[in-house]
This record gives C-alpha cells, structure tokens and sequence, in this order.
C-alpha cells in the first residue's frame, strides 16, 4: 500500500506530510508496517478520542469525590498553635485586654471536630457521590460505545476500498483483454471497427473508476489514520476479516443483553436515584445539627507543661495540659422559605428524571428493534449478494465465449464486464453494512 499524503514548499503542506514521507525525505528506512486487527485499531482510538478521554476523566473525578465523602464522616483532627501577646497594665501581671489573663499567652491545641448530621446517619451524601460516580461511568461507557461503530466503519471502509481497488484493477485486465479479442476479430473482418471503438471506451472508463478508487483508498486511510495515531502515521495495514463476522444472535438473547447491559438506561436510572437522594438531602436542611470540638493541649501564660500562676505563686507550678470540649447545637427555625425553595427544585428535578427515565426506556425498545432489524436485513443480503457475484462472473465467462465465437455483441461484453464489477462492489458494501449494524446494535447490548 503505497504512503499517501502532499509535500509542498509551504509549512502547511510540510506539516500534512505522511511519516514514510518525512522518512524518505531524510533518508532513514521506513520500517515495516503495523497490522492492525479490528481489536487493536478500537484500542488505539480510544487511547486518542478527546470525548472518550474525557468522559474517563470525568469518572476518575467522580471516584475521587466518593473519597472525599466517605472521609468526611469521620472526625477531622488538626494542630493549632497560638501567641496572644498584649499590653500590661504597669501594676499587676494581668493585660489591658480582657481576652487575655496575662500579658503573654500560648496556645497549643490539637483539635478533633466532629458534625453529627442527618446526613452522617442515613449516609445521602455518600450515597450521593456513589451516585455521581455510577452516573460518570455509564458515560464513559456511553462513549466508549460509540467509539466503536465509528472506528469499525472507519477499519472496514478501508477494507472495502481496498477490495473495490483490487476489483477495478480486475476491471481494467478484463477490458484490456476485451479489447485485444475485439482488435483481433477486427483484423479477422469477423466484427467492425465500432467494437474496438466501443472497447477503448470501456477500458478508458475502467481506468478512470482504478483513479477514483485509488483515491477512495487514499482518503479512507487517513480517515482511519485520523482515529488511531497522534502523529498521523500511515504505515500500517489491516487484517481482512470481513467474512469472520460473528452471527446474529437471537432477538431474545438480544433484548436480555439490553436490558441488562444499556448504559443509557442505567444512565436514566442514576439520575433518577440521584435526585431522589437530593430531595432527601433538601429535607434534612429541616433538622438540627450539632458541632463537637475536642481540644487538647496548653492555653496559659508559659509556653511549658507547668508554670506558675501568678494569682497564687505560693502553689508554685501547676499542670498546664488539659482539654476542654465545645458542643454546638444549631437548631434552624426561620430562612425565609429558602429550605422550601431547594426542596421544590430538588422535586422538579426528579420529575425530570422520571421523564427521561420513561424516555431512554421507550428509546431503547426502538433502537433495539431497529438496529436488529438492520442487522438481520444486512445478514440476509450478504447470501443473495454473494450469488449475485458468481452468478455475473459465469455470465461474464460465457459472454466472452459467445462473442469470440460470434454469437454475442460488443454491448452484451460490455454490459456482463461492468455487472461483474457492481456486483462484487454491492457484496463488499452488504459486507460493510453488516459489519456496522452489528457495531450499531452492540452500543446497546455490548460484546456478544
């Protein structure tokens, strides 16, 4: 397969160029070309595709959120170090400030802190997040679903090319020998000169339809190049596969796979779970709260574990450590409807849900029998196009033999030439229609 791709004087045609061309132009040896299975072009792809990227992206975010709220129902311990240093009053050992007993002050606390929710009990915010991160995986598996088709219609459009490629080269070989047989018959006197006429122009025309499908050619491996490679390389090669497609199951099966694989559905389904939860998590806003704070350390006039007092310095040092503990009780009782407000908006959202829920269901019955429809259509064909192909090769053969023997006209030559080339292109494009009904019908039901 030769390297494809425009070299030019100006930057943008130097940064169009293929990577055997770049090699050529310096002179390194281009190294042998990568076969590529239809599992090893998907692998690639999703390696490079921005939005199945992203959706990961957006998954792996999710799962760290569930961390974050799993921790977060459980005391948070920290460190608190302070000085307070203020004016003495001259006289006694006291400062002028009333937050201070003494002019030097040292705080050192280590603090746990704790909140006691509705939501820590009954776990909603957990719940929450685990919902979010189900939600962002189902479309990171929505994505990676609709990779497929995508690059299996890309894969096998190449394999088609090439095969339409091979039948124009076979075109061009059986009107060149046409127009030998015509020419020599001419000189025989046995047909006239009109055949040869009409010879050359079917041989003109098969050289043209070998242009265009080298160019179709062409313009499917970078399609395909597009998809798989950052650096736009062209050197590789695909296995044709195309008569190892994997058969039909049965529409039960079929609808089982759907119904328990379709990420969109589970998609519809987290949403729906997620505004349930959110509705909860508005109605706890109704309920008290309460804040424990446990500190233990030192608050006194010396940075030490003793010290001396200096209101009773005849008792000498005392023990500075200790703790003291605050507990806050917040009771809500008036927010102006506020409560009320994000509770409706939490409703409305899960009627939505509801909506679409009732919407992705009805969508999947559809797709399902549509896409399987398809399938089982394209499957049908592929037997009746494959007929078709022996069918006009034999008719081609014997035409050959009836006009060399005289029994046939220039136009019965011509006509079998060109039905034997339209229809091995209509069984290679029943071939790629199969091919992609199939990848079609697997975004609902994944792998079978």
């Amino acid at each position: 397969m030769p390297a494809f791709g425009q070299a030019g004087a100006s930057s943008s045609a130097l940064f169009l160029q293929t990577q055997g061309e770049r090699q050529a132009a310096s002179g390194a040896p281009q190294s042998a070309p990568v076969t590529l299975t239809l599992k090893d072009a998907l692998e690639l792809a999703q390696k490079n595709d921005p939005q199945f990227l992203a959706a990961l992206n957006d998954a792996a975010v999710a799962a760290e959120d569930v961390r974050q709220a799993r921790a977060s129902r459980y005391p948070v311990l920290s460190g608190r170090s302070d000085y307070l240093g203020a004016e003495g009053n001259g006289k006694l050992s006291e400062s002028r400030f009333v937050t201070n007993d003494g002019v030097h002050v040292y705080r050192d606390w280590a603090v746990v802190h704790q909140d006691f929710t509705a939501g820590l009990f009954k776990g909603t915010g957990l719940d929450r997040t685990a919902s979010a991160e189900a939600t962002a995986r189902a479309k990171a598996e929505i994505a990676r679903r609709g990779l497929v088709p995508t690059v299996t219609k890309a894969y096998y459009s190449l394999l088609i090319s090439q095969r339409k490629y091979s039948s124009a080269q076979q075109a061009v070989d059986q009107a060149q020998r046409a127009l030998t047989i015509s020419q020599n018959l001419e000189k025989g006197g046995e047909v006239a000169h009109s055949d040869v006429v009409k010879s050359q122009l079917q041989l003109n025309t098969q050289q043209q339809a070998l242009r265009e499908s080298t160019l179709a050619m062409e313009s499917t491996r970078l399609d395909l190049s597009v998809l798989l490679y950052k650096d736009f390389n062209q050197n590789f090669s695909v296995v044709d596969d195309l008569e190892l497609a994997p058969a039909l199951p049965p529409l039960a099966d079929v609808q089982t796979l759907a119904e328990r694989e379709n990420p969109s559905l589970r998609l519809a389904m987290e949403a729906l779970r997620s505004a349930n939860l959110d509705i909860s998590i508005a109605r706890q806003a109704y309920l008290p709260t309460l804040a424990v704070d446990f500190d233990y350390g030192i608050e006194a006039n010396a940075f030490a574990l003793h010290s001396t007092v200096a209101a009773a310095p005849k008792d000498g040092p005392l023990p500075n450590l200790g703790y003291f503990v605050t507990a806050s009780l917040n009771i809500p009782v008036w927010d102006w409807g506020v409560r009320r407000s994000k509770v409706r908006q939490a409703e409305l959202k899960q009627e939505q849900a509801n909506v679409e829920l009732s919407a992705a269901q009805r969508q999947l019955v559809r797709n399902l029998q549509g896409f399987y429809g398809e399938a089982r259509t394209a499957r049908e064909q592929m037997d009746l196009l494959r007929s078709a192909v022996d069918l006009a090769s034999e008719s081609l053969r014997l035409t050959v033999l009836r006009y060399q023997a005289g029994e046939a006209t220039i136009l019965e030559l011509v006509d079998a030439q060109s039905a034997v080339t339209q229809t091995r292109n209509a069984y290679d494009d029943g071939v790629l229609r199969y091919r992609v009904a199939l990848s079609n019908l697997q975004t609902l039901t994944g792998a079978f």
